[in-house]
């Protein structure tokens, strides 16, 4: 290792600006670690991607992040997480955490009646139904495709009267079936809250997994004694598409304009566009 395993950087990655909900968690709950985020930006959605382009890509992103020299990976992305855990876990001598067990953990402890929205590679997976159905097999558990979030989201068109027509139209069959518990089924998802809220009877709990993953990768980090003693360094930004596009959209959740590098996989050739903080 080039530096002390505790100072190393957690990776994260996502196909998009989603992850931002992991990062912000990380902010929160693990102050003092250093991350690297990857936004596959080029090649997103993932939702609508067959498994085994998922699987190529994820592979490719796990080889350039264990390039990076991080010591633990948080696959801040429900598709991935869903068709290529397997395949991780065998193949990278590195802890990976995915979304979907503590997301379904959380939605198990709130409510028997579990709604599920998801891209469709997520959805078809039924990653969320078997994992809540293998914790407890009394659950009902219904899964929505929603194929127009992620790109909604990466359009920044999260209040255009659309957006709220097509979350209406998704949201529909949950709520007709009187749903207690809904599982963000995509890190995109939870940045649609205000509209999602707006739309579901007040009584229905709202699950992110982001929250759970990372508590789960604090009590990782802990167990093998990985936690950072010292200061956390800047966030590393890269994307795989354009940066200033990630950048723009991204100031909105991180309070500033980041510097983003731009990475193409699986070559990894590398140019670095600056961008002055907005802070």
């Amino acid at each position: 290792m080039t530096t002390d395993s505790g100072q190393q950087r957690i990776g994260i990655f996502d196909s998009g600006v989603g992850g931002l909900t992991v990062l912000t968690q990380l902010y929160r709950q693990l102050p003092n670690e250093s991350i690297l985020y990857f936004g596959d930006t080029a090649r997103l959605p993932y939702g609508t991607r067959t498994p085994s382009e998922i699987v190529e890509f994820v592979r490719e992103i796990m080889a350039w992040l264990v390039e990076q020299d991080v010591k633990m990976v948080i696959m801040a992305c429900n598709t991935s997480s869903a068709l290529a855990m397997e395949m991780v876990q065998a193949e990278f001598d590195i802890p990976v955490l995915g979304v979907i067990l503590p997301g379904a953990q959380a939605a198990v402890q709130q409510g028997k009646r579990i709604g599920v929205i998801a891209t469709p590679a997520t959805a078809a997976s039924n990653a969320y139904r078997n994992a809540i159905l293998e914790m407890d097999d009394s659950c009902l558990v219904w899964q929505v495709s929603c194929p127009a979030f992620v790109p909604l989201v990466e359009q920044n068109r999260i209040h255009d009267p659309y957006t709220c027509e097509v979350a209406r139209e998704y949201l529909a069959p949950l709520i007709q079936q009187r749903i207690d518990t809904l599982i963000y089924g995509c890190t995109h998802y939870p940045l649609l809250a205000p509209v999602l809220r707006s739309l579901l009877p007040a009584g229905v709990t709202l699950i992110d997994p982001a929250v759970r993953v990372v508590a789960a990768a604090a009590r990782e980090l802990e167990l093998l004694g990985l936690r950072n003693p010292g200061t956390a360094l800047p966030t590393r930004f890269c994307v795989s598409g354009p940066p200033q596009q990630f950048a723009e959209l991204s100031v909105q959740w991180l309070g500033c304009t980041p510097a983003v590098e731009q990475i193409s996989l699986p070559t990894v050739v590398r140019s670095t566009v600056s961008l002055e903080s907005g802070e």
